[in-house]
C-alpha cells in the first residue's frame, strides 16, 4: 500500500504524481474503517483529501505553516506527517485530539476548534515572518461555512494590506461564491499570476505614468477597462476589490491542477485567496448523502452508515425541539436563531413547519445575539439555540446589547459541561460563570428532560434575559415525581434531612442522587437540593441550610472560578460562616477530549469521588 510509505511529514513527496488518485483511494478507506469504529469528524475530512495532499506536496513542514480553520478536515494532514497510529485512540482519553495540537505535532501551527479564525491567525504568523526576515510559506484553510463568521471577513480586510506573500485557501464544499467560466477562468488566473505578467503590468505603468499630463489619466483609464472586463469573466471580484488576487474556482479533487496552482500562488507578492470546489462526505455515500449527520458522528455501522450504540432514549436536544415545535402552533411570536446549526441546535423541526419565524445566521454568534435583541425590541420573542462553547464569542453583545437593555432574549445553551471527545474548545464549562457575572440576567439549569420542558414555558412568559444550560447526551428521566412549578430565584428540596446538605445544578443532580443514596447507605439522613436558578441565588434556601446542617456540599459541571459553588460559599461565608462549604466543580485548567464519564472520574465530579470527599469531611 503506498499509505505505508508515509511515515513522516513530507514523505509525500516521494510518491509519484500519477499514484495519487491511488493513495487518496487508500486514505479515505482509512478515515472510513476507523472513524466507524472510534467516530469523529467525517464528511469534511473525506472531502478534504487530495486538497491537503496538493498542500503537502506544495509545501515543506513543519518549516511551511498550515492553519486549519476548525480543524474538522485536518485528519488527513495528521496521517501524512506520521499520526496514522494515533487513529485508534482518536477523541479518547489520553489519545490524539480530533483537532490540530501543537503538542502532538510541530506540523500543527496552530490549535483550533471553532470557526473562523484562520486567517487572523494566517496573517500573524505573516507579519511576524516579515518582522523576523524568516523565509516559509504560510496557508490558511477556511471552509465556505466559516467565512459567514464576522471575524474572517475582519482579516481579508487587514489581509489585503500585506505586501508578502499569503496564501488563503477557500474550501468551498456546498456553497457557490460564483460560477465556473472554464476556461477562461483558468486561463487568466494562470495569465495573472506568470511572472512575465506581472513583470510587463508594473512597467507598463511605470513608463506611462513618466509622460506628462497625459499618462496618469491614461493609467486609470486602463484601471478602469481592465476592471469591467475582469467583472465579466473572473469569479472572485468581491477578493479582487479587497485587493486579494483570486485563483479559481479549482477542483479540489484534481490534485495536479491544485499543485499547479498553489505552486502559482506562491508567486504572488501579496494575499492570494485560492478557490477550491470539493465535494462533502466524497467516496462514501451515505455521507455524501446526508453530510451534517456525518460532520461529527458516533461510531457507525460501515455498510449502512448506521450509527452503533443505544438508540431509543431521547437527549435534552429532542426535548428542546419538541418543545419549540410546540411553542410554534401556540405562540406566534416565538422565533428561532441558531448560528448555522439547526440540525445540532434541534431546530430543524422549527424550521420545517415556521420558515418564516426561523433564522439560520451562519457562524456569527455575535450577530446572531444582537438580531436577537432587535427582535424581541420590535415585539417578538426570540430563542437563540447555541452550543455552551460557541455562545462564548458573542459575551460583549450579551452584556451590551441584551442586558444592558434588560430585553427579552432566550438564550438555550445547549452542550452545557463536559461534553467529552471534540476537547477543549468545545466543553462547556464556562456558562455559568460568564452568565451570571451580567446583571440582569436569569440562569437556570434542568435537573431531567421535565424540567428543562418547564423551564422554556417559565422563559417565554418571562420578561428580561434568561438563559437555560442543559447538557449533552441522553436526558435523565428520573425524579419524575418532583415537579414543582418554576418560581424565579427558587431551588426545590427533594429530600429533607439534617447536618449534611447537597446542592446540585442541573446535570449534576443525577450525581448527586447517586450521592444522597449511598449516604443514605451508611445511615446518613442528608437533604438533596435541586438548584434550578444559579442567578438569582437562592439566599432563603441557603439560610434554611444554615439552620440544620453543618456541612454543604455544591456540586456544578462548570468552572469553580464565578460558578455556583464560589457564589453560595461567599455567602455562607458572609452570612453563616459556621456551615463548612465542600465545592465540586471543574478545577482551573482546560479538560481534554474523552469520554465525560471518564473525565468526571479524573475531574472528582463522579459520585464516587464525591461521597469519599464528604465522608472525609464529617
Amino acid at each position: 500500500m503506498l499509505l505505508d510509505e508515509i511515515k513522516k511529514e513530507n514523505d509525500i513527496k516521494k510518491i509519484p504524481l500519477e499514484q495519487f488518485p491511488q493513495l487518496a483511494g487508500e486514505i479515505r478507506t482509512f478515515l472510513l474503517e476507523h472513524l466507524s469504529r472510534t467516530g469523529g469528524h467525517l464528511a469534511s475530512n473525506l472531502g478534504a483529501v487530495e486538497l491537503t495532499m496538493a498542500l503537502h506536496y506544495v509545501l515543506k513542514l513543519p518549516q511551511d505553516k498550515i492553519i486549519w480553520d476548525v480543524g474538522h478536515q485536518s485528519y488527513t494532514h495528521k496521517i501524512l506527517t506520521g499520526r496514522k497510529e494515533g487513529f485508534d485512540t482518536l477523541r479518547m482519553l489520553g489519545g490524539m485530539s480530533g483537532f490540530p495540537k501543537r503538542s502532538e505535532s510541530p506540523c500543527d501551527a496552530f490549535d483550533t476548534g471553532h470557526s473562523s479564525t484562520s486567517i487572523s491567525a494566517g496573517m500573524g504568523y505573516v507579519c511576524a515572518r516579515e518582522l523576523k526576515k524568516e523565509n516559509y510559506q504560510v496557508v490558511s484553510v477556511i471552509g465556505d461555512g466559516a467565512l459567514t463568521g464576522g471575524m474572517a471577513y475582519e482579516a481579508l480586510n487587514n489581509a489585503s494590506q500585506l505586501k508578502s506573500n499569503f496564501i488563503i485557501v477557500l474550501n468551498d464544499n456546498e456553497m457557490s461564491i460564483s460560477k465556473n467560466v472554464g476556461g477562461i477562468s483558468s486561463y487568466l488566473g494562470n495569465l495573472r499570476t506568470a511572472e512575465g505578467y506581472h513583470g510587463l503590468k508594473t512597467g507598463v505603468k511605470k513608463s506611462l505614468n513618466k509622460i506628462p499630463g497625459i499618462g496618469p489619466a491614461t493609467v486609470k483609464k486602463i484601471h478602469r477597462a481592465k476592471d469591467s472586463m475582469k467583472r465579466l469573466i473572473i469569479p472572485g471580484m468581491f477578493f479582487e476589490d479587497m485587493g486579494i488576487t483570486y485563483l479559481g474556482p479549482v477542483n479540489g479533487h484534481d490534485c495536479a491542477r491544485m499543485i499547479q496552482v498553489l505552486q502559482e500562488a506562491k508567486k504572488i507578492q501579496g494575499p492570494v485567496l485560492v478557490h477550491v470546489k470539493t465535494e462533502k462526505g466524497r467516496g462514501y455515500e451515505p455521507a455524501m448523502r446526508h453530510p451534517a449527520r456525518f460532520h461529527g458522528t458516533a461510531a457507525f455501522d460501515l455498510e449502512h452508515g448506521i450509527p452503533l450504540g443505544k438508540h431509543g432514549k431521547a437527549n435534552y436536544t429532542d426535548i428542546f425541539s419538541t418543545v419549540m415545535r410546540k411553542f410554534g402552533d401556540r405562540e406566534e411570536k416565538v422565533v428561532a436563531i441558531t448560528a448555522a446549526m439547526p440540525d445540532g441546535t434541534g431546530l430543524k423541526r422549527f424550521r420545517n413547519m415556521f420558515p418564516d419565524r426561523f433564522f439560520d445566521v451562519g457562524i456569527a454568534e455575535e450577530h446572531a445575539v444582537t438580531f436577537a435583541a432587535g427582535l424581541a425590541l420590535g415585539g417578538m420573542i426570540p430563542v437563540v439555540a447555541v452550543y455552551s462553547s460557541f455562545l462564548q464569542r458573542a459575551v460583549d453583545q450579551i452584556i451590551e446589547d441584551v442586558c444592558i437593555q434588560n430585553i427579552h432574549v432566550i438564550f438555550a445553551v445547549d452542550r452545557a459541561g463536559l461534553v467529552g471527545s471534540d476537547g477543549e474548545t468545545h466543553q462547556g464549562c464556562f456558562d455559568l460563570s460568564y452568565l451570571s457575572m451580567i446583571p440582569n440576567m436569569t440562569v437556570m439549569a434542568p435537573k431531567n428532560k421535565w424540567e428543562l420542558s418547564d423551564m422554556l414555558k417559565f422563559a417565554v412568559k418571562y420578561d428580561g434575559p434568561v438563559a437555560i444550560r442543559y447538557p449533552r447526551g441522553e436526558a435523565y428521566d428520573g425524579l419524575e415525581e418532583f415537579r414543582a412549578p418554576i418560581v424565579k430565584g427558587c431551588s426545590e428540596i427533594l429530600y429533607k434531612g439534617e447536618k449534611t446538605a447537597i446542592l446540585s445544578v442541573g446535570s449534576m443532580v443525577k450525581t448527586g442522587e447517586e450521592v444522597y443514596r449511598r449516604l443514605k447507605e451508611d445511615g446518613e439522613d442528608p437533604t438533596l437540593i435541586n438548584a434550578r436558578f444559579v442567578k438569582p441565588l437562592d439566599e432563603k434556601m441557603l439560610d434554611l441550610v444554615a439552620e440544620e446542617h453543618s456541612l454543604l456540599v455544591t456540586m456544578e459541571e462548570n468552572v469553580k472560578a464565578g460558578g455556583f459553588g464560589m457564589a453560595a460559599a461567599d455567602y455562607m461565608r458572609r452570612n453563616h460562616p459556621h456551615v463548612k462549604v465542600l465545592i465540586f466543580a471543574v478545577p482551573d485548567q482546560f479538560v481534554e477530549h474523552g469520554n465525560p464519564e471518564k473525565l468526571k472520574e479524573k475531574l472528582g465530579l463522579d459520585a464516587g469521588s464525591v461521597y469519599e470527599k464528604i465522608k472525609e469531611a464529617r
